[in-house]
């Protein structure tokens, strides 16, 4: 351990507990490219102290009233509303997010939050009378007990919301694996929760890498498992909780297509490619990475691209003049800078290379500029994966037809949308695509916290997207319950209830 920059340890039965395993993990300030922290991951007996622990926390939790599971959730969110601001400060220190994209991440986790609070309604349950004689049916739903959730880089607060506060309403009891590049908003959110009088246990988080990922895929104390990140991971989280017996939402990586008609308002197409291809810097995987431009409109749209992408400020995320902020790593921005400068011998026009971009001041920091690459055929590299940054890549199509077969190709299907102002170009669109979120006119389709999030084909392994209803539906299990009970006039004779013996 290091003795120079801070420790984040671990969050297990109400307070921070330090890491015993002596393996440690780097926090870099993207802006700087220096270490500003280090975090303890948690070797095999830390995981089982954890599931431990909530599994405790589970025997009074799981049957404690819906009342006093939505009061600790109202106060919790006002005890975050409060905090936005020093949670999206975090946030930018560790991700390197501007400001107010990191304001914006945490407003949509508070609609999970707010989601969460409803929750009695939720779990309302069903009821048939007299399917037979004097029988009722009634369905519930009950918690599942000790649930977990993996979380990636690119939003440490909002993707965590997605998950424990419908899992916590639900009665479960939560051990949040967070990314380790950026662990201290889920710190933060720990003790606001144990601020808000949530009991000890109920909430825990453990830092680590691939060990305590495998320990909570495998434990058997660990019910069901959710994850958001690339789709090589997701595929694996899928595989291997399942084979252990675990219930498993894990949403993977994405490709997300923008269909632009001849009709379309190019001007509200444009502002619209730039800001869903590279706001967040493209780390999001509900980013717009593909253009597909059909018929005469691909010469003025991409022209539009252009124009709006210079003028974008890249600078610190704690600077108030920045539009966006630095990648993650110096690993990541290498590897997306690779995308780029391979683009040409690949087929690519490159309209803007972004990957000599330098920030005076900040001369280490993890910077990139903006990327457009045009004309891009299918077989590119720059096409084919998901870059994870601020690359954008248009292709040409004929007709709407020969557009949408593109865009089903892809073995993604995450998020997609459409510009036009036909209509009914508009209602073919959204039933022949082949993917879990549609925009029209809506660049990121991201739903509501009331509708659920979710991909179609490698952008989701399970049955259940997350939030929403579906979220409910997988953080509980039904039970069906039959009752026949005999009318009080059947009671033995000498026993007088007062109802009459004439039915």
């Amino acid at each position: 351990m290091t003795t120079d920059v801070k420790t984040v340890n671990h969050w297990i039965g109400g307070k921070t507990v330090e890491g015993v395993s002596g393996n440690f993990g780097p926090v870099t300030d993207p802006a700087t490219g220096a270490v500003t922290t280090q975090v303890a991951f948690a070797d095999v007996d830390e995981v089982d102290a954890a599931v431990a622990s909530a599994k405790a926390a589970y025997a009074t939790w799981g049957t404690s009233s819906l009342a006093k599971r939505t009061a600790i959730l109202f106060k919790f969110r006002a005890l975050l509303d409060a905090n936005r601001d020093a949670i999206a400060e975090l946030i930018t220190a560790e991700h390197g997010k501007v400001h107010s994209d990191a304001l914006g991440e945490v407003a949509r986790g508070l609609e999970i939050v707010d989601l969460a609070c409803g929750i009695t309604v939720q779990l309302k349950g069903e009821l048939s009378t007299e399917v037979a004689s004097r029988v009722d049916v009634s369905s519930i739903r009950q918690p599942l007990g000790v649930v977990a959730g993996i979380t990636p880089f690119n939003f440490p607060a909002m993707v965590p919301m997605w998950m424990f506060p419908l899992a916590i309403a639900c009665g479960n009891t939560f051990v949040l694996k967070p990314s380790e590049k950026d662990p201290s908003a889920s710190m933060k959110i720990a003790e606001l929760l144990s601020e808000a009088g949530l009991p000890d246990g109920v909430f825990n988080v453990l830092h680590g890498d691939k060990v305590a990922v495998d320990r909570l895929l495998e434990h058997p104390d660990v019910a069901a498992v959710s994850f958001v990140g690339s789709t090589p991971i997701a595929r694996h989280i899928h595989t291997t909780a399942s084979a252990n017996g675990k219930r498993v939402q894990a949403l993977g990586g994405a490709k997300n297509h923008m269909l632009v008609l001849p009709d379309a308002d190019l001007d509200a197409a444009a502002d619209a490619a730039v800001s869903a291809a590279y706001g967040s810097a493209g780390e999001r995987c509900m980013a717009i990475s593909a253009v597909v431009a059909v018929g005469s409109v691909a010469d003025e749209l991409v022209a539009k691209i252009k124009d709006r992408a210079e003028k974008i400020k890249i600078g610190p995320g704690n600077d108030p003049t920045s539009e966006m902020g630095p990648l993650i790593t110096a690993a990541h921005r290498d590897k997306v800078a690779s995308y780029v400068t391979g683009a040409a011998a690949e087929g690519c026009e490159v309209v803007l290379d972004g990957t000599g971009l330098r920030v005076e001041g900040h001369e280490n920091g993890h910077w990139i500029g903006l990327s457009l690459l045009d004309r891009v055929p299918t077989t590119a590299k720059a096409y084919r994966d998901e870059i994870f940054g601020p690359v954008l890549c248009v292709l040409r199509v004929d007709t709407y037809e020969e557009g949408v077969a593109l865009m089903n190709a892809s073995p993604f299907g995450n998020g997609t949308a459409i510009f036009t102002r036909d209509g009914g170009a508009a209602r073919r669109f959204q039933l022949e695509i082949e993917a879990g979120m549609v925009g029209v006119n809506v660049p990121i389709p991201v739903p509501v916290g009331y509708h659920s999030f979710g991909g179609w084909k490698d952008s989701l392994f399970g049955d259940h997207h997350i939030y929403g209803n579906d979220g409910t539906h997988f953080y509980t299990r039904g039970k069906v319950v039959t009752t026949r009970w005999p009318d009080p006039s059947d009671a033995p004779a000498g026993v007088d209830l007062g109802f009459p013996r004439n039915h």
